[in-house]
């Protein structure tokens, strides 16, 4: 007889992690989001335990919209068991992802369902450095974002989630939404900044592009998104590992600034 190990979803626990709530606390947000689109729902701290415990693999419609609203992420980007989307390559030849999330509308390069990339290492989960830098045209100056993130691995894509407390600019959550192909890694990134920082509550989101090193360990590349006079900004972007565990007591270790 053959039993189906439970696997552990790290991604819903990272994002509720991520929005700073309590498995009680997210229950009730799931059940104000259920009222909200005229459908109630019953959820439950228990119901919200397994589904992050994976006792419970996939959710109901109704949770399914609700989950979408409540974390802003499409519900197969939420771990869960269901069929990943890929990306199209339109019949005009232009590259563009249909990844149902917060995009640029900046076409980057068409990545089909791959396995997962062949590097030293079986999977990319674990808790990762962020780096990225940009120029201040307000500024005049030079600055980079430093977060500590946990990323998921579900096949061939991968979920990022920064974790509560551990940016270097306050109150600053980042999310990726990235797709694998072999040693190239693509996707879109969404930064919501602070709303009593200097950016005033800014949410900016563009394509980002990385190259994977051959121990698995370290990605570079380059992020690109629009500047408030609608131009094209672009920068270097990075992301080293630094822990391979998503344990609850490993996302709490790293829930707090870089250095």
């Amino acid at each position: 007889m053959t039993t189906t190990a439970v696997v552990p979803n790290d991604v819903l626990r990272a994002v509720r992690i991520g929005l700073r709530l309590s498995q009680d606390d997210f229950a009730k947000a799931l059940r104000r989001a259920g009222a909200e689109l005229g459908e109630p729902n019953e959820a439950s701290k228990r119901l919200v335990q397994r589904w992050e415990s994976g006792t419970s693999k996939t959710p109901r419609g109704v949770y399914a919209r609700a989950l979408e609203r409540v974390t802003g992420r499409p519900v197969e980007a939420l771990g869960f068991a269901l069929p990943v989307p890929t990306a199209r390559v339109h019949a005009d030849g232009k590259g563009g992802h249909d990844m149902e999330t917060g995009t640029t509308g900046v076409a980057s390069a068409s990545v089909g369902a791959q396995p997962t990339a062949q590097t030293g290492e079986e999977t990319f989960s674990g808790v990762w450095l962020s780096r990225y830098e940009f120029f201040s045209s307000s500024r005049g100056d030079s600055y980079e974002g430093k977060h500590y993130a946990v990323i998921v691995q579900h096949g061939n894509r991968l979920t990022v989630q920064s974790l509560p407390g551990a940016s270097s600019n306050p109150d600053s959550p980042l999310t990726l939404d990235l797709t694998v192909d072999r040693n190239v890694v693509t996707g879109t990134w969404v930064e919501q900044t602070a709303a009593d920082g200097y950016y005033n509550g800014a949410r900016y989101h563009g394509a980002i592009q990385l190259l994977v090193e051959p121990t698995g360990r370290r990605m570079a590349g380059k992020w690109v998104g629009f500047g408030k006079d609608f131009d094209v900004n672009t920068g270097p972007w990075e992301l080293r590992l630094v822990d391979r565990s998503t344990s609850k007591a490993t996302l709490e270790k790293y829930s707090q600034p870089p250095e």
